[in-house]
């Protein structure tokens, strides 16, 4: 399935892997790479290492699931986000913003910066996406 590119999308790394599952309600949350070879799910825990953006709408296992590892997009948003926050998965694969902490947090992904804000859980922001190489959270 084609993914429209518009202003809020700017694609510069997409991957097509194949869904674990019915993914039809999860478009632009982060997912993960599951233990089967080229297969994504979406990220279940604020611990994940999250691949990318899930991208398209893939209704069954097996489908075409559209990845973008690097680039600007949409995302679902777990709360309020502010531009520049620094964002990861939160334990259903919304996008949380992830704190940095005086130790350094090396349980938790940054994944993304918040570009436009978004005022709720459940609304859309847009997002500068690195998934290729995750980074822990650190000051």
């Amino acid at each position: 399935m084609a993914v429209a590119q518009g202003p809020s999308q700017k694609h510069i790394l997409t991957e097509t892997f194949d869904a674990d599952a019915d993914l039809s309600t999860k478009q632009f949350y982060f997912v993960k790479m599951t233990t089967n070879p080229r297969e994504i799910g979406v990220c279940s825990a604020a611990t994940d290492r999250p691949i990318g953006i899930l991208q398209n709408k893939p209704d069954a296992a097996g489908k075409g699931a559209e990845v973008m590892v690097i680039g600007r997009s949409k995302v679902n948003s777990d709360a309020a986000l502010n531009e520049g926050d620094a964002i990861g998965p939160s334990a259903d694969g919304q996008a949380i913003a992830k704190a940095q902490t005086t130790a350094g947090d090396t349980t938790e992904y940054v994944g993304g910066t918040v570009i436009a804000a978004s005022g709720a859980a459940g609304e859309m922001a847009e997002a500068g996406i690195q998934c290729a190489v995750p980074h822990f959270i650190q000051v």
